[in-house]
């Protein structure tokens, strides 16, 4: 889509599971960056993920293993947290919660300090607007874009990752699923965009994705259980 944007596709497909941004928004240069970062495009702790997740805890420094389970506060959290201890357990380490479940958590400094000392943090994925309403500007997104400047493994699924790149496509309207709106997000990742759940309702977007975006948006679309 060199002409009204550009689309990278992530699949299984791939001859690597790992994909590296290209340099193109950068001058050739890709951006500094001190941990390991995963896109995840859904489908989050389930077979499929352990090259991926693998790859997380043998880049992670000393520090805990924490899951953020924001984005799924709606959505039964403790369900996902114990759903990414059974997960991780299998892959031989253990994370614990991160329990930041709505803004006034996301200001308490004492979490803010432990998430500022993690070796890894893995958002997971649900409901992508309230993640950013907890997370922008807040203390405990400071701490952990600290910890990843210290070289802590970083990773995002499906509304995680949609939070990481420099806008977040939100629904535009109601009840209709494909149309969608740039929001300010994070801006960790130098993508204009993610697109997650490629394989499924994600590729949908695409054009609205172009219409809202100023310029030559780069837009990132992932399959699930790829990174």
């Amino acid at each position: 889509m060199a002409a009204d944007g550009d689309l990278v596709l992530v699949n299984h497909d791939v001859n690597s599971p790992y994909w590296t941004l290209p340099g193109a928004r950068t001058g050739g240069t890709p951006p500094a960056m001190s941990g390991l970062l995963a896109l995840v495009g859904g489908g989050e702790f389930m077979p499929g993920n352990e090259d991926c997740d693998g790859a997380l805890l043998a880049a992670a420094p000393d520090g805990p293993r924490l899951l953020l389970p924001t984005a799924a506060a709606r959505q039964q959290p403790e369900r996902a947290v114990e759903t990414a201890r059974r997960w991780f357990r299998g892959l031989g380490a253990e994370i614990e919660e991160l329990p930041v479940l709505r803004r006034r958590d996301a200001v308490d400094p004492g979490l803010a300090a432990r998430a500022a000392g993690a070796g890894l943090v893995y958002i997971c994925g649900g409901d992508p607007g309230l993640l950013l309403d907890v997370l922008l500007g807040s203390p405990l997104w400071d701490a952990l874009r600290t910890a990843w400047a210290g070289g802590a493994s970083l990773a995002g699924s499906s509304a995680g990752a949609m939070a990481l790149a420099r806008t977040m496509l939100v629904r535009a309207s109601w009840p209709d699923r494909s149309r969608r709106r740039p929001r300010p997000a994070l801006g960790l990742a130098p993508v204009d965009a993610v697109l997650p759940h490629f394989d499924g309702f994600g590729a949908s977007w695409v054009g609205s994705a172009l219409e809202g975006t100023d310029g030559d948006p780069l837009l990132l679309g992932i399959d699930e259980r790829t990174a």
